[in-house]
């Protein structure tokens, strides 16, 4: 495919998205701010959307000859990532991924390119933060930005830049991303963090940078909350088993509460049966509470009820996944699935 980008493009600048017409105008925006907008191609890789998207695209796409939009039959966002980077990717430097659900500060796309020549990573990863608007969503924000609700990552317990093995997904070397065949697209959720998997067992190296961060906006829903965590416990879950990796202490604790939630069923014949989910509730509860007050915020305080919906769908499923692989007779997946390598 004939592309037409100019010789002196340095980054493909890639936003995977789906009914995101409440942002995708503003995220647009903030890269065409950057000071290197006319040396980026900038591809919306849009996944069906059904709102304004498309036409708000589009208005950008005749402005902007730097702007493009791309279709993404498969609809996720890896398929979207791979896509945009197999059709135009080929002779430009980094790969950055930008997703329509947050928000920038100035600089963004400069500053991860300047991170990358200076610590010549293979992939820079960067600090995210969530924000609400509305109550629910400023609970869920609360959670995911303390320990109760990511149990420590790295990348959101405002920890030291350095390298890591895994981190929210920023910028990668072109030519590193193309090798290894992109995300696997036959993950839906988590395919950040197999995709680090790949890169680590090549040898390749990721870097926390501090320079630059995001905003992200939570779900502001709790059935669309429950539904996003319980995806990527279904997705955690694949990871660990492709790679066969061992579960860490942050992901085993989440892991546990399905089950006690299920045991908890037994309390009528064995009342000790619900002490496992009481304990679980009355932490997010108490912890919730603490972070609401912390914040002088009466919507922060429902950060243990996000936060306990958050836990219950990823355990959920995580468990699933596990099931569904124990009635394949635990079969070895073998090399994930190469989403650029299929044409």
């Amino acid at each position: 495919m004939e592309t037409g980008l100019p010789a002196h493009v340095v980054g493909l600048v890639v936003i995977p998205c789906l009914n995101e017409e409440r942002h995708i105008a503003a995220v647009i925006e903030s890269v065409l701010s950057d000071r290197l907008r006319d040396r980026l191609c900038i591809v919306v890789a849009d996944g069906g959307s059904v709102d304004e998207t498309l036409p708000i695209v589009a208005d950008f796409a005749v402005r902007f000859a730097n702007v493009k939009l791309l279709h993404n039959p498969r609809r996720i966002q890896s398929a979207g990532v791979n896509l945009a980077a197999k059709l135009y990717g080929r002779g430009i430097r980094w790969l950055i991924r930008i997703d329509a659900h947050a928000s920038y500060p100035a600089g963004y796309v400069s500053g991860l390119i300047a991170e990358a020549d200076r610590r010549r990573p293979d992939s820079v990863v960067v600090a995210m933060k969530a924000r609400g608007t509305g109550c629910f969503q400023a609970a869920a924000a609360a959670a995911q930005n303390s320990v109760l609700g990511a149990g420590g990552s790295p990348h959101r317990n405002g920890s030291e830049e350095g390298f890591v093995d895994h981190g929210h997904h920023a910028l990668f070397d072109m030519d590193k991303f193309l090798s290894l065949g992109g995300y696997d697209e036959s993950q839906s959720h988590n395919e950040d963090a197999e995709f680090d998997c790949r890169l680590a067992h090549s040898g390749g190296k990721i870097w926390l940078t501090r320079a630059v961060d995001m905003t992200y906006f939570p779900r502001a829903g709790a059935g669309a909350l429950y539904t996003q965590y319980r995806n990527y416990g279904r997705g955690r879950m694949t990871t660990i088993l492709r790679h066969r990796l061992h579960p860490k202490l942050r992901q085993m604790l989440p892991a546990a509460v399905a089950p006690a939630v299920l045991l908890a069923a037994l309390s009528p014949w064995m009342p000790l049966a619900a002490v496992p989910a009481l304990a679980w509730m009355a932490v997010c509860l108490v912890y919730g509470a603490l972070l609401g007050l912390r914040a002088r915020s009466v919507c922060a305080c429902g950060a243990g009820i996000a936060a306990a919906i958050m836990h219950l769908g990823w355990s959920v499923g995580f468990w699933q996944a596990a099931i569904a692989a124990a009635a394949r007779g635990w079969p070895p997946f073998g090399r994930p699935a190469a989403g650029l390598g299929a044409s």
